[in-house]
């Protein structure tokens, strides 16, 4: 059962501080003024879950390789892959959000296997 349009909202901002504060952003805010939009301090983060031009760039910088599943094997039906991170389509309002919340997933899975690699 997918989620509400709000839930789904928060789960895109919660998926991009994440992703902000392993790559170091540590004074992430979200202002009632600008909700779903991430600051630090003064500086608007990307909305990395909801915009190609933030997302985009992560594929090349973190090498991701993003394949997709036709669903005839998977009883979730139709999913892309990127490394070990699956995500369904029927699981996101459209194909599109579904690929930017997987390669964010994609990208917090590796820098968090980085940062445990490290310890």
């Amino acid at each position: 059962m997918r989620m509400s349009d709000e839930e789904y909202f928060r789960s895109c901002v919660a998926k991009e501080r994440h992703l902000a504060q392993l790559l170091g952003h540590h004074n992430v805010e979200e202002f009632y003024e600008s909700a779903g939009s991430l600051w630090e301090n003064t500086k608007l983060l990307p909305k990395w879950t909801r915009d190609w031009q933030a997302c985009g760039p992560l594929i090349a910088e973190y090498d991701l390789v993003i394949s997709y599943d036709q669903g005839t094997t998977d009883p979730n039906g139709k999913a892309v892959h990127i490394g070990t991170t699956v995500v369904h389509f029927s699981d996101h309002p459209s194909k599109c959000q579904a690929i930017r919340f997987a390669i964010v997933k994609a990208v917090i899975a590796q820098l968090e296997h980085t940062k445990h690699c490290k310890h």
